[in-house]
């Protein structure tokens, strides 16, 4: 049998190992090397240039680094345009990701060595604003899935969203005959907690994790904790206490759920919105600077 030479099962290591790669640390921190190195050069040259008064936004040092701000913005902009096509090798999706957070993170620099640190109530100060919004909901979204996807499998022990959903309700089924024998203010608590929306809440009560309008733990406060009707029989409000308590624990787990969902995905309510009012900001601040310059 002819064996693979062994150049291939070398391709085949470093392929496998690439795959694993975080896109933090991609290629040996290619990109976070080059960021770096683009910020300091930047920097020092804005120490170093003899002008009085320091280079600011007006200077030809604060249009240089504003065209290569103005650049990085765009280009960076397009990664959502980048995740719908796959491809591999330096500009896959993994190197582009990396290219987006370290050349991002270096806008801090390059962006405010363009206000030459002069901000005030006008355009320029807004798009300057606009441009930390991004970075720093940005990060947050690095932060949350470094941090919570292995909490989101933790809560599902194997279950899927559907199999939780399908819990609650098997237990509703089983809620509905055994609530039957109670008084009438037990049935309305028991009824009030089986016609609220599991889902519900709100985009806060998502985030918090607290619903403090939650009908079952009502429900639960309102029946007795003495449910034995004899040494041998568990009363009706027992078996319905129960069965709330099992509720309680399987909606506990779907908020949990819903939670950590919400939290992977609420940057991207900011993110997205705010790089669109920041390329509007910037083509204010251009337009206008040309307007003065003219």
């Amino acid at each position: 049998m002819a064996s693979a030479p062994e150049g291939d099962f070398e391709y085949h290591d470093s392929r496998r190992a690439s795959d694993h790669e975080s896109f933090l640390v991609h290629r040996r921190l290619r990109w976070a090397k080059i960021a770096g190195a683009l910020s300091l050069v930047l920097f020092l040259g804005y120490l170093l240039i003899d002008q009085h008064p320091r280079p600011n936004g007006g200077s030809w040092y604060g249009y240089l680094l504003g065209t290569i701000a103005l650049v990085l913005i765009i280009w960076l902009s397009l990664l959502g345009i980048r995740k719908r096509k796959m491809t591999e090798g330096h500009w896959s999706l993994k190197a582009w990701t990396s290219a987006h957070v370290y050349l991002g993170l270096s806008l801090v620099v390059i962006g405010t060595l363009h206000t030459g640190f002069q901000l005030g109530w006008n355009v320029h100060t807004l798009a300057w604003s606009l441009m930390m919004l991004v970075i720093a909901s940005g990060l947050y979204g690095i932060a949350a899935y470094a941090v919570l996807p292995s909490q989101l499998s933790s809560n599902r022990k194997e279950m899927t969203r559907k199999q939780m959903v399908d819990a609650v309700e098997a237990i509703d089924r089983q809620l509905e005959h055994a609530a039957q024998p109670l008084d009438r203010e037990q049935s309305n608590l028991v009824i009030a907690a089986l016609e609220q929306d599991i889902f519900g809440g709100g985009l806060w009560a998502r985030l918090s994790g607290n619903y403090s309008n939650c009908t079952t733990k009502r429900a639960l406060e309102g029946m007795p904790d003495d449910f034995r009707a004899s040494q041998n029989e568990i009363s009706a409000e027992g078996k319905v206490r129960a069965l709330l308590r099992r509720r309680a624990a399987s909606l506990a787990q779907i908020r949990r759920h819903m939670q950590i969902k919400a939290r992977l995905e609420v940057w991207l309510f900011i993110h997205i919105p705010a790089t669109i009012a920041l390329l509007a900001a910037l083509l204010a601040h251009v337009i206008s600077v040309f307007y003065y310059w003219g």
